[in-house]
């Protein structure tokens, strides 16, 4: 069997992040998906390691920010190779805070959709949370999609450990 078929399902990259006790977090993530369309909901996959995991399921909201093909790796790398236990991964980040009170990125962004929680399926190594859509926003119309294609082949950038896609190399 050869898995390295998955690096070709159609993705994106995007920046997930959530809030608790006063403290944000956020992380690097491919799988967020649209569920359905009335009511909007969306959802994403979290690793059950990460701290955004903890902050997601002890607020019940995320926030999803579609980040632009121009994106640089290192912003890139600030929220998806870093943890959030050790390092502010916010500091020198533009951002504001929105309903639900999730943290909402605006550097490198296309836009932004903000979720509550209304389910969560236990996946093994990762939570499956949909949420129901509560705001979203364009930032920039003009600027193209973070592909995950794009991000191996152009970007040349590998995945951590943590990531739904990741592949162990032998």
């Amino acid at each position: 069997m050869n898995v390295k078929v998955l690096h070709r399902v159609s993705y994106g990259i995007y920046i997930v992040c959530s809030r608790k006790n006063g403290k944000i977090n956020g992380q690097i993530v491919n799988t967020v998906f649209q569920i359905t369309s009335q009511p909007p909901q969306m959802g994403i996959s979290i690793n059950k390691q990460n701290l955004t995991h903890e902050f997601i399921s002890s607020s019940k909201v995320f926030s999803i920010a579609i980040l632009s093909r121009d994106t640089p790796p290192k912003f890139i790398g600030q929220f998806g190779f870093k943890s959030g236990r050790e390092i502010d991964k916010f500091k020198g980040v533009n951002y504001k805070l929105g309903k639900t009170g999730a943290p909402l990125i605006l550097d490198h962004t296309i836009g932004f959709i903000e979720c509550e929680v209304v389910n969560s399926i236990d996946c093994g190594t990762h939570t499956m949370f949909i949420g129901k859509i509560v705001d979203a926003e364009i930032i920039n119309e003009n600027a193209e999609p973070l592909t995950y294609d794009f991000y191996h082949k152009e970007l040349k950038l590998k995945v951590p450990k943590t990531a739904t896609t990741y592949i162990e190399e032998k």
